[in-house]
């Protein structure tokens, strides 16, 4: 549970649990949409410096985060690879919102894996209200799934434009979600599933998967875990089958949260503490 004095106490208690950088109105009329494959993190960037009073082009923003992209004609080993860092990390959008801004940006990651001690809605209302933009990385496969709803296919990055009692408001796509669903997808392992039909057909008989210089790779037996996939479709295997492998993913679960850099809300981010673990 987050630590606050008496002043912050008597402010959760009249209205503690909501903040708003956008009303919902707002939101849809000045939000981004997807720029491009796997730039929702550029996305995201652009919004964070239109709310912090920063103009920028899709273009300007998606270059200055460099996403990359997925080698979708490559061998099953590239292939994965490219899986694995596809999109941006947190990291990626920092720099990039710095970059984009010329230097008026700052933003700081708070990471939520493993499961931190922190009440989610108050603590992002009590930076909102301060002026704060906070981004969500999130691991979509780690969302509650309606019956027969198939499993997304990536993590993403989302902006957050306010809060209230159990709901969090977010863009690209406009979006509100309970604080329940949300601490899902930010508590996650830095891991990506990958699709059975996405492995069999890259899948060449000379194919090696044990030069991988990441110790993940081993540690998750990728290449273990591919034999098995194609050993149940050389015997035709009944039964359950396996339906993804699990492989390292660059991106860390948690909120960057972003503020102009000289004002005293960037310095206190930068010196902020990280979030205490359970």
């Amino acid at each position: 549970m987050e630590v606050m004095d008496g002043s912050e106490e008597e402010e959760e208690e009249v209205g503690g649990d909501e903040a708003m950088l956008w009303s919902i109105q707002e939101a849809l009329e000045r939000q981004t949409l997807q720029i491009g494959t796997s730039a929702c993190g550029a996305t995201a960037v652009v919004d964070v410096l239109k709310a912090l009073g920063v103009e920028v082009t899709s273009e300007d923003a998606d270059r200055c985060v460099r996403t990359r992209l997925r080698r979708n004609e490559s061998p099953l080993p590239d292939y994965l690879l490219s899986r694995s860092e596809a999109g941006a990390t947190h990291s990626q959008l920092i720099r990039g919102a710095e970059e984009a801004s010329k230097g008026a940006v700052t933003g700081r990651f708070f990471h939520l894996y493993p499961r931190r001690l922190v009440r989610l809605v108050p603590w992002l209302a009590c930076w909102i209200r301060k002026g704060a933009v906070p981004v969500a990385t999130m691991n979509m496969q780690r969302a509650e799934l309606l019956q027969g709803e198939e499993v997304p296919d990536a993590w993403h990055h989302q902006l957050i434009f306010g809060v209230a009692p159990n709901a969090v408001f977010m863009t690209n796509p406009l979006d509100v979600v309970s604080e329940g669903e949300l601490r899902l997808r930010l508590c996650s392992e830095s891991v990506l599933l990958i699709r059975r039909e996405d492995v069999l057909k890259r899948l060449m008989p000379d194919c090696c998967l044990s030069s991988f210089s990441d110790p993940r790779w081993k540690s998750l037996d990728v290449e273990g875990q591919v034999k098995q996939m194609h050993l149940e479709e050389e015997e035709e295997q009944d039964g359950v089958k396996l339906t993804h492998i699990t492989i390292p993913a660059a991106y860390s679960s948690g909120i960057t949260l972003f503020a102009l850099h000289q004002s005293e809300l960037g310095q206190e981010l930068l010196t902020a503490p990280e979030l205490p673990l359970m």
